[in-house]
């Protein structure tokens, strides 16, 4: 069976979450439950290191944070397991009309 390259237009319109990550950190929840305004979380991410965007919770791509309009934006530099997810969408052996 081979699956026409507008055969899935259809997913187009789904909803997606887009994450972008700027780090992470492990805190005590007493140290947690002590945060307030003026307080400082410290993430394991140095400052010039690209920021990981997810989809769905899923790495796609690494980016940088832009300033656009007064807002925050988001700079695709590299985009991440592209061979990875080839694979995931091809059919079983036999299934795609090849040997």
């Amino acid at each position: 069976m081979n699956i026409h390259p507008r055969g899935l237009d259809f997913l187009r319109d789904v909803d997606v979450r887009l994450t972008v990550e700027l780090g992470r950190t492990q805190m005590k929840l007493k140290d947690v439950l002590a945060l307030g305004p003026e307080s400082l979380v410290v993430l394991d991410r140095l400052t010039d290191e690209l920021l990981d965007v997810l989809v769905n919770g899923k790495p796609i791509a690494k980016g940088e944070v832009v300033s656009h309009n007064g807002r925050f934006g988001l700079r695709i530099v590299e985009i991440t397991g592209v061979d990875s997810d080839a694979d995931a969408l091809s059919l079983p052996d036999g299934e795609d009309g090849q040997p």
